[in-house]
């Protein structure tokens, strides 16, 4: 089934020169870009995105995190998108991310973990709403 997922490619990616790395495991896998762009996030749009965390013990370093520098947010398209996107992503914390996989290659962080992405149909469509209203 084709779908769509929000990937947000985070400030540690940016920063360490991964954005091309990253953008061309997306690229090779199949996926069609329909939306990318660089970003700096205040706070609001942080506590937006991640709304579920907002009373979370370890969310105000994420936004922190977050919102440190330039990010890129994309929507990407094509079959099972969330759950194969998910899994080229790797587990949430790089150092039991399964290397082949993007954390496990290259992170070694449970919070600067590179990259973002939607972890339903129903978070990729709130995602895609907020971050690209005209896609919505």
């Amino acid at each position: 089934m084709t779908e769509r997922t929000l990937v947000i490619i985070k400030p540690d990616a940016v920063r360490r020169g991964l954005v091309g790395t990253v953008l061309a495991r997306y690229e090779s896998k199949g996926f069609a870009f329909v939306a990318l762009e660089q970003r700096t996030v205040d706070a609001a749009m942080a506590d937006r995105h991640y709304a579920d965390h907002l009373e979370q013990p370890w969310y105000p370093p994420l936004r922190d995190f977050i919102t440190s520098g330039p990010l890129i947010v994309l929507v990407l398209e094509g079959p099972s998108a969330i759950e194969s996107v998910r899994t080229m992503n790797g587990a949430t914390n790089g150092v039991a991310a399964a290397p082949g996989s993007i954390r496990g290659d290259f992170s070694l962080s449970n919070r600067e973990n590179l990259v973002h992405a939607s972890d339903s149909p129903e978070s990729a469509q709130r995602e895609i709403a907020l971050w690209f209203p005209e896609l919505a």
